[in-house]
């Protein structure tokens, strides 16, 4: 897939805001601090578009951009907030799980949830149940594993490894899995060729 625009359309505090064109939408989700503003970057060949901080936490909306593409339909890239921020208080932390919750369980335009996951880390439990809740609410999603730049081979095919035996406990068949380095681009044709792909299913109806 080839990007020709990008645009910024709304940040959203509820699902009333959110915009009302009817085009499928592509959620990022993850952790704070799993790099998920500089992955939406890397995506979308544009540095400065998702505010990158070093403070986690700093997305609290529900941000939609506008993707135009050559030879493919236009979609929304969604940007949702962060979960699992510590220190926000319990009131706060509520209030945003409750608008993620909303947002993946009522959005009709929502084709895709990418879930992404640091590389780095061994298996975390506040993952490891946000999938688990994914899968219960039958929320499609993709796993992509963040900052895989920073591991040698080994280390990187030990930690899939241990992701892939703790979720083999709740699941069947595992989700698909991906991986990216926002630092060399590494995944980013494979995201957007799994973009492409199943907007091409929506427009067939498959």
């Amino acid at each position: 897939m080839k990007i020709d625009k990008i645009d910024f359309i709304c940040s959203s505090p509820s699902l009333k805001f959110c915009p009302k064109e009817d085009i499928p939408e592509f959620a990022f989700i993850g952790r704070s601090n799993v790099g998920k503003s500089s992955l939406i970057n890397m995506l979308a060949g544009q540095k400065g578009l998702a505010k990158v901080s070093g403070t986690p936490g700093k997305t609290r909306l529900l941000n939609h951009f506008k993707v135009t593409a050559a030879g493919s339909a236009s979609w929304f890239l969604v940007d949702l907030p962060g979960y699992g921020f510590a220190k926000l208080s319990k009131t706060q932390r509520e209030k945003f799980e409750g608008l993620i919750q909303l947002y993946l369980q009522n959005r009709e335009n929502l084709a895709l949830t990418f879930l992404l996951i640091d590389s780095r880390l061994e298996p975390q439990k506040i993952d490891l149940d946000f999938m688990n809740w994914l899968g219960d609410n039958e929320v499609g999603f993709v796993i992509l594993f963040t900052k895989t730049d920073k591991l040698s081979k080994t280390q990187l095919s030990n930690n899939l490894a241990a992701y892939q035996k703790a979720l083999s406990s709740h699941w069947d068949e595992l989700p698909a899995i991906l991986l990216t380095s926002a630092e060399t681009k590494y995944g980013r044709e494979e995201v957007l060729g799994t973009i492409e792909e199943a907007l091409r299913q929506i427009e067939t109806g498959g």
